[in-house]
């Protein structure tokens, strides 16, 4: 798929970089850690270039296995600090199998399509559609708002690096409304909810992974 040009590239680049990072540690992304080190200097100034290289200086000399770990450590452990957005909204309810679908028909009708691996409210990959399309990545980002706003706080609480990425995330969105400020920290004290009937999967078949 085409990369986006001029203003909207450079827009788009710093969140393709978080997207990466933002993913669990692989040994090939770990020896692309100069390169990308390079890229992120190399943005133009800003909130979301200073978190990005901060993050950066914390795993700079770190061995793979420590960084797994401190993954595994950040997002495994606690529901506030999923990536899988919809579930902060949803949790175990069958409208998330719905928001779901919605999200990757959304993908598909811009051109990307995922693998069957791979949920589309997976942080990462929403950034990663804000990269390739970034209008209309921008304004789902923006959809999920309140629930990356949980994520980043529990980050901050739990003195994660991680945290770093999520402030590069929000740096260039619009601040929260009031509105928002509650939801989230309705959603934070509320926890996701849970299905007390049925069997059926959190999601339906098509974005189920096989």
């Amino acid at each position: 798929m085409a990369e986006p040009a001029g203003a909207e590239r450079a827009t788009s680049q710093p969140l393709k970089l978080a997207s990466l990072l933002l993913q669990y540690p692989s040994q090939e992304l770990w020896d692309a850690r100069k390169e990308l080190q390079d890229e992120i200097g190399a943005l133009g100034a800003g909130a979301r270039r200073e978190a990005l290289l901060a993050f950066l200086e914390t795993i700079d000399g770190q061995p793979l296995s420590e960084a797994q770990r401190r993954y595994v450590e950040a997002f495994d452990f606690s529901r506030r600090t999923s990536l899988y957005l919809t579930y902060h909204r949803w949790g175990d309810l069958r409208q998330r199998g719905l928001a779901l679908l919605k999200l990757k028909q959304r993908y598909a009708a811009a051109g990307l399509e995922l693998s069957d691996e791979e949920l589309p409210d997976y942080l990462p990959v929403l950034l990663e559609f804000c990269a390739i399309r970034p209008e209309q990545g921008l304004e789902a980002l923006g959809e999920h708002r309140e629930a990356i706003e949980l994520v980043r706080s529990a980050l901050h609480d739990a003195g994660s690096p991680y945290a770093l990425l999520l402030d590069a995330v929000v740096a260039d969105l619009p601040k929260l409304s009031r509105a928002q400020v509650s939801r989230a920290a309705r959603l934070a004290a509320d926890g996701p909810p849970t299905e007390q009937v049925g069997l059926e999967p959190f999601a339906p078949p098509e974005v189920m992974p096989t």
